[in-house]
């Protein structure tokens, strides 16, 4: 299994952005512990598919933000 890209440039950008955002509210002990893990991991996932550019939930669902000629 080939793992392309199926971001487009904007989605990543979002991803990146909406992360390290979150990120920044787990860190900064604004929620609760058992949240705060939560938030971490949420940001995380979101850090790297937005570095990588690759879904994993795109790719299931056969859905992606990519156009074709790239």
């Amino acid at each position: 299994m080939k793992l392309r890209q199926n971001e487009s440039t904007i989605d990543r950008v979002i991803r990146i952005v909406v992360g390290v955002l979150i990120f920044a509210v787990a860190v900064s002990g604004v929620v609760a512990a058992p949240w705060a893990c939560v938030l971490s991991a949420v940001a995380a996932i979101l850090l790297a598919t937005g570095a990588v550019g690759f879904c994993p939930l795109y790719a299931i669902f056969r859905v992606g933000t990519r156009s074709a000629n790239h």
